[in-house]
């Protein structure tokens, strides 16, 4: 009876640690089943494209995209590409010249226009595609020119030069006002503008999702895994970038993570249901990176 007690006794304990643990984040799947990130893992060295949603300024997001990019790099046996939405297409040329090891980080960071948050967030991800010498791919258009289409309509990309061209998605660019994450960009406005400026908005959105789905397609290679990063509402729903992904390169297995804050983590809030194939539930007080 005494081993019985003891061994009743510890699994108690166990509970009662459990339930006081501070759990900087859990994981579902798409219906709200609690999944781990080993389970992430498995479904992500075998898709053609990951999905990697962050919330820009949320370390956790910021912490798994460099604990999943080096254990792809190992489960694939260095068979993997990254690219990211924090690179502009016109900085190709000075990405690669960097992975190479032709020019300094101070001349990288000085001309690369990186984000405030590079050092902190995504430099990682740039010397671990160095130091294993993986493709890293600037998939996103050039700022300017989606604040043109947010000023002026999609129409005024049409008399840019061929070399401007060439770091946008081809045009025209086919845009479906009515995807549900659009709508929601559409809301969102309220009574801020609305009518050509809320659907300018759309455009300039969408003239993003299209780049990044049409360079990420562009520079897909059998046998690899694509990892891409990007804020979360770039490829939720699998809409946004993954819409366009399937229209430039269809057929490929694609897997989408989405990160998303919540007051209590224990269980995933309705909203954030069927978001992602793999949803991060980080608790909403969890410190920023900036």
């Amino acid at each position: 009876m005494k081993p019985i007690l003891n061994v009743l006794i510890l699994v108690l304990a166990t509970l009662v640690a459990t339930a006081q643990d501070k759990q900087a984040y859990r994981v579902f799947d798409s219906k709200g089943k609690e999944a781990d990130y080993g389970q992430l893992l498995k479904q992500s060295k075998k898709a053609d494209v990951v999905f990697f949603g962050e919330q820009h300024n949320n370390p956790i997001s910021h912490w798994l995209q460099i604990e999943l990019a080096q254990d792809l790099e190992k489960e694939t046996a260095g068979k993997l590409i990254m690219g990211a939405e924090m690179f502009e297409r016109d900085n190709q040329a000075i990405l690669n010249e960097y992975l190479a090891g032709q020019i300094s980080s101070k001349n990288f960071e000085d001309e690369a226009r990186l984000w405030d948050n590079y050092a902190t967030d995504y430099k990682p991800l740039v010397e671990l595609a160095k130091s294993k010498k993986l493709p890293f791919i600037a998939t996103n258009v050039p700022r300017r020119y989606a604040n043109m289409v947010y000023k002026q309509g999609l129409e005024s990309l049409n008399p840019l030069s061929s070399e401007a061209k060439s770091w946008i998605a081809p045009l025209p660019i086919e845009v479906d006002m009515n995807l549900p994450s659009y709508q929601a960009m559409i809301k969102m406005m309220g009574g801020h503008g609305g009518g050509a400026a809320s659907d300018n908005l759309v455009k300039s959105q969408a003239v993003k999702d299209a780049t990044m789905g049409y360079f990420i397609a562009q520079n897909l290679k059998k046998g690899h895994v694509f990892l891409h990063f990007n804020g979360s509402y770039h490829s939720d729903l699998k809409e946004g970038t993954v819409w366009y992904l399937r229209k430039y390169a269809a057929g490929k297995d694609v897997v989408n993570i989405a990160t998303v804050e919540q007051e209590n983590i224990d269980k995933l809030d309705q909203e954030n249901l069927g978001k992602a194939d793999f949803i991060i539930c980080v608790p909403a007080k969890m410190t920023k990176t900036y």
